[in-house]
């Protein structure tokens, strides 16, 4: 054990941990889940990469030397590795302003720097988490720029999963393209259409997302780094600011800038709620895409039943051969759980006062369970339900001849008037469209045969 000291008082230290008294205060005050910073390695990585970009301006400025300076750097490099995010246990839900999270690399840092300069764990008077690695920084400018830069870390792989999603209804779009179906509208028959056709839509919309997340990252560039405490730049060297911004685009390949106003940047929200409304977009499409599955492969015996979903697992635990949607409804499940992160996140957002937004720990922590649940998300639904999807061509035909979505097809060429009648006949007598046609002779086999082409029902003439 080791004794460390802060404002409030003592605290015994196990000797073996890299995080000191300001870290074990935080787990001691925040015992509110389980969700710790060790669990969000791109956030540890962020903090790791912020420091890094100060210790270097510092150390160009003359305020650090070059050992201690050093030390600091292969410490940070340590983190961005991959290693010692064991030694984060401080809550992502935090009083402070995320004050708990900044000290926590602070102290990861210099008892890693100490190690590497062969000094005992704890023995700050040779490396001090405030007065070194804390140097010309506040939790202010470290911890929002540290959160842009994790959210900017997380979309590639977010994106990647949703591409992958969006190339398997693509696939499935050129599988079903010959099949023709029932649109609906408001639940009810409507046209003509193709099962690809349905399938090549939820490709689009989603598409749309991957276009609206990369227009909305370059928010992020944006950071307040160097204003420190409120965006004054107090306890900073002149010039610090650029120093560290361009150190941090330069380790992050990153086109990072200083923010034109830095006492509007420390306290603004406005980035992260936006980025968050086009998650939840994209969680509403998803949900829609799940309730749309669902509908269409409702049954098997007495529903839609047009398209079959894979099995996954018994649905019942009473009712024999039962099989449910169950990738479908847990992606509507994700999908309202964004939806009451966002709202978390916009009620955050407003809750700033004056120079600073005391609630962004919340912001930071909902953001990042956005991304990962809707990551997961994309990832589950393409690869144990739309890429097993079949289609049921039979039901999908009979359900067609069999409504009178074929009054429309056929109104060009007999009229409004008789194809209403034909509409009539055919709910008052049960016949389908195109019996009734030849029937009543309206159009001869050959005629109907031509318009019944499905590259006529379902494109322009």
């Amino acid at each position: 054990m080791r004794i460390e000291s802060d404002l409030l008082g003592t605290m015994t230290i196990e000797n073996n941990v890299l995080y000191g008294i300001q870290t074990q205060r935080a787990v001691n005050n925040f015992p509110l889940s389980d969700k710790t910073l060790s669990q969000y390695p791109a956030m540890i990585k962020s903090l790791a990469y912020v420091k890094a970009a100060c210790v270097r301006a510092n150390q160009q400025l003359g305020l650090i030397n070059d050992e201690k300076a050093d030390a600091i750097f292969a410490s940070c490099n340590n983190l961005i590795d991959g290693l010692y995010h064991d030694q984060f246990p401080v809550g992502m839900i935090q009083g402070g302003a995320g004050t708990s999270t900044n000290m926590n690399a602070n102290e990861v840092i210099a008892n890693i720097a100490l190690q590497k300069l062969g000094h005992p764990l704890g023995a700050y008077q040779f490396m001090h988490p405030n007065s070194d690695v804390n140097l010309s920084q506040s939790t202010n400018d470290v911890y929002p720029s540290a959160i842009r830069l994790s959210i900017l870390l997380q979309q590639p792989k977010l994106i990647a999963s949703l591409e992958g999603l969006i190339e398997r209804f693509s696939e499935k779009s050129q599988e079903f393209k010959h099949i023709l179906k029932l649109a609906r509208t408001q639940l009810q028959d409507a046209v003509p259409m193709t099962l690809g056709q349905e399938f090549a839509g939820f490709a689009s919309t989603l598409r749309e997302e991957i276009k609206l997340l990369n227009q909305l990252s370059p928010f992020f560039y944006e950071i307040n780094l160097g204003g420190t405490a409120v965006g004054t730049g107090i306890n900073t060297k002149k010039g610090y600011a650029d120093l560290a911004i361009k150190q941090l685009a330069c380790l992050t390949e990153l086109p990072f800038v200083k923010a034109e106003d830095l006492i509007e940047a420390s306290s603004d929200m406005g980035a992260f709620v936006i980025y968050s409304s086009a998650l939840k977009r994209l969680a509403i499409k998803l949900s829609k895409i799940a309730n749309d599955l669902r509908l269409l492969s409702m049954g098997p015996r007495a529903g839609l039943s047009e398209i079959n979903l894979p099995a996954k697992q018994p649905g019942s635990s009473i009712m024999p051969g039962k099989v449910n949607p169950v990738i479908p409804e847990a992606v509507s499940q994700v999908a309202y759980q964004v939806i009451g992160l966002d709202s978390a996140i916009s009620m955050a957002a407003e809750a700033g006062q004056l120079q600073l937004n005391a609630m962004e720990p919340l912001i930071a922590f909902n953001i990042m369970e956005e991304m990962a649940l809707l990551t997961n998300a994309c990832s589950m639904f393409d690869q144990h339900c739309v890429s097993g999807i079949s289609a049921n061509h039979e039901r999908c035909h009979y359900l067609l001849d069999n409504s009178l979505a074929l009054v429309t097809a056929l109104n060009p060429f007999i009229g409004y008037d008789a194809a209403t009648n034909i509409a009539k006949d055919a709910l008052s007598s049960g016949k389908n469209i195109k019996d009734l046609v030849l029937e009543k002779g309206i159009l001869s086999e050959s005629q109907l045969a031509d318009i019944m082409q499905p590259e006529k029902l379902t494109e322009p003439a």
